[in-house]
């Protein structure tokens, strides 16, 4: 066995990921949230059903997982080919910008059903409570590291050789749509 072979086989791995992610992601944004501040009564119902944790776990952390995982791959596959730099740019800020969506994804998993939780006991005040404006700028640097690593890994992915042209175009398609009109929406 070359000492090639365990690496192509991680990378293969993480390429794998890649898809699986966006099945969980799919899968787990298939319904709408409420809006909390119209409807705080069918938001609390919606955050605080285990089925949202469980969703939120699968999506917020084994999703962080398996995108993390799978960009890293997708950066030393791409990065072997005519775009090593803009390939290694791109997955570092992806990368990064995924870490840091793990604070909100936290919080989403976590506390949000806490809140919903106390809404529905008759808490009414608990929906006046506001998170730090720090977790605002967490937010924004890491939609700003995602959409520009994944957008940079796209035209690495166009300008690789290694795989179709087409593939590095559905990644920025992908990337605009996932982050860019998905927070828009969101928000």
């Amino acid at each position: 066995m070359s000492s090639k072979e365990p690496l192509t086989a991680w990378i293969r791995a993480g390429l794998v990921a890649l898809p699986l992610y966006g099945l969980i992601l799919g899968f787990t944004t298939r319904k709408p949230q409420p809006d909390q501040v119209v409807d705080p009564e069918g938001w609390a119902r919606f955050v605080s059903t285990p089925s949202y944790l469980v969703e939120h776990i699968a999506s917020s952390v084994v999703g962080a997982v398996l995108v993390i995982f799978g960009s890293l791959a997708l950066g030393a596959y791409v990065s072997r080919s005519r775009a090593p730099r803009l390939a290694l740019w791109g997955t570092v800020l992806a990368v990064a910008g995924q870490s840091l969506f793990l604070v909100p994804g936290t919080i989403s998993t976590f506390a949000t059903p806490a809140i919903g939780a106390a809404y529905l006991s008759g808490n009414r005040e608990v929906m006046a409570m506001e998170f730090s404006p720090v977790l605002t700028l967490i937010t924004a640097v890491a939609l700003l590291l995602a959409v520009a690593g994944n957008l940079i890994l796209g035209v690495a992915i166009w300008r690789s050789g290694v795989l179709p042209k087409w593939a590095g175009l559905l990644w920025i398609i992908g990337t605009l749509v996932f982050y860019v009109f998905g927070a828009f929406l969101g928000m």
